[in-house]
């Protein structure tokens, strides 16, 4: 989800002849009623597609991005969605606590994808592919490590407030719901590796070939 910049969105009012007092400044369009009346029918048959899971969103998203300019069901949706996005922005204006709710939400989510980046370090975070199926498979993995990770961060969280506890500090619930389990820091994406030389081998020789250097002869060097 991303940020919302409200002085970059248009506000739109469903009556042209209405006024609003001060808003009206703001309130610079108007919403096509009588096309979302005219589509109203085909309108919920999209909706209770997407509901029922008998048509994918991709392929309704597809078809009307798509479809010609003149589709009268594509600027009907347009138009549905223009007013149902002036209700939520004026609500998101009015309600304090709806503005902290989606900054939580919207930090959450920032977080999430920065441990995700950490985790796929390869090609800079890019898929190299335009194969579907590679691209899923891709997909699923780093959804899988990014669990593991946030499981592991859950975990080893949990001990430490209840050390902490028992130890006599006050950690409040309020408080805790404040901090996230997505750190990163601590998470070195490509691995550590580690060699020895087996025992009485000499500095790195063996067979004629140069064996892997372990990490403490290079400290000591």
């Amino acid at each position: 989800m991303p940020r919302l910049n409200v002085s970059k969105q248009t506000l739109y009012k469903l009556d042209r002849t209405k006024s609003y007092g001060p808003l009206d400044d703001v309130i610079t369009s108007t919403v096509d009623t009588a096309l979302i009346r005219e589509q109203w029918d085909q309108l919920v048959r999209v909706a209770a597609s997407l509901r029922n899971r008998t048509a994918p969103a991709h392929v309704v998203l597809r078809r009307l991005a798509s479809s010609a300019p003149s589709d009268r069901l594509a600027k009907a949706l347009t138009a549905l969605g223009r007013a149902l996005r002036s209700l939520y922005l004026l609500r998101y204006i009015h309600e304090e606590n709806l503005r902290g709710r989606m900054q939580l939400q919207v930090n959450r989510g920032e977080g999430r994808h920065q441990v995700a980046r950490r985790l796929f370090f390869a090609n800079q975070g890019a898929f190299q592919t335009g194969d579907y199926e590679e691209i899923m498979n891709k997909a699923t993995c780093l959804s899988l490590l990014s669990n593991a990770a946030l499981v592991w961060n859950t975990v080893q969280m949990s001990r430490i407030i209840e050390q902490l506890r028992a130890s006599g500090e006050t950690i409040t619930n309020e408080e805790l719901a404040r901090v996230s389990p997505l750190a990163f820091s601590h998470i070195i994406p490509n691995g550590t590796y580690f060699s020895q030389r087996p025992p009485g081998e000499q500095d790195g020789e063996r067979n004629g070939h140069r064996s892997p250097v372990s990490a403490e002869s290079v400290s000591d060097r």
